[in-house]
């Protein structure tokens, strides 16, 4: 299976594995401005040049061979499960994305015609019942990680456990996770840890939000949008989520971690 979501510096400075809607924009460019004192002139995503990434033929086996000998310092980056999948929602189902057109080409008809979501007008700016229609998403979130149906889980909402685990089971090991609530704490550690080429003043690095202005405005607090019921799908589907990352399920607008994470604990858990 190798070590799919893993990018690393051309310079073998650091290794991170990308969780979907986990600022990885933003740690993309950071790693993309250690190596050549520029950012990358667009979404980092979409670079095929500057950075190792496995989706890369040509990078897989340098990242294999550098995770499996663990000769570079590894991390990445968790979010709270409530906001994640908020975002996911306005992002990937009610916005309108770089290409112009809506996520998945057939999915948000789907969504519209076998759950009843609705999602706002081509220009985002047409109102809707954003409470009902992410609770309606909650289900199809469950329905397709549950049972796969009616399609594979997606990246954007598939709990980040899954993403973490693939590089523990395949001979990674990881030096830090941090939160995106806590982002330049945590990436400061990293930065601490390893020798770049060129500083990173991550006082001054812009947040490369590649998702901003895809869809609408969130009108609501994130504990609005969460009942009885969608708390118990966001349980069901983010348990190990809340447990190893150190979230707190009972208050959903309690964004902050509660705890400190276990990388033992994260390793002996996810590696199994």
């Amino acid at each position: 299976m190798g070590f799919p979501g893993t990018w690393m510096t051309e310079s073998e400075s650091v290794v991170y594995r990308v969780v979907p809607k986990c600022a990885c924009s933003t740690i993309g460019q950071i790693m993309y401005y250690s190596d050549h004192g520029e950012f990358f002139d667009g979404d980092i995503h979409d670079a095929e040049t500057g950075l190792h990434k496995w989706a890369r033929e040509d990078s897989q086996p340098l990242i294999k061979a550098n995770v499996k000998t663990h000769t570079s310092y590894a991390f990445t980056c968790v979010r709270n499960p409530y906001t994640r999948i908020l975002s996911s929602f306005f992002d990937k189902i009610c916005g309108i994305q770089r290409n112009g057109k809506r996520y998945r080409g057939k999915l948000v008809p789907l969504l519209i015609q076998k759950y009843g979501i609705e999602v706002g007008g081509e220009d985002g700016k047409q109102e809707f019942d954003q409470i009902q229609s992410f609770r309606r998403f909650l289900l199809f979130a469950r329905d397709t990680i549950r049972w796969r149906r009616p399609m594979d889980p997606d990246i954007h909402w598939s709990a980040m456990a899954g993403h973490v685990s693939t590089f523990i089971v395949n001979g990674g090991t990881y030096d830090k996770i941090f939160w995106t609530e806590s982002f330049n704490d945590g990436m400061s550690e990293v930065l601490d840890a390893i020798k770049t080429k060129h500083d990173v003043d991550l006082e001054t690095i812009p947040r490369f939000n590649e998702s901003e202005g895809h869809g609408p405005k969130r009108a609501h607090q994130v504990e609005d949008y969460f009942d009885d019921l969608s708390m118990h799908l966001v349980k069901e589907i983010y348990h190990r989520d809340f447990e190893l990352f150190k979230y707190d399920f009972d208050d959903p607008s309690n964004k902050m971690p509660i705890g400190e994470i276990d990388l033992d604990e994260v390793h002996a858990k996810l590696g199994e």
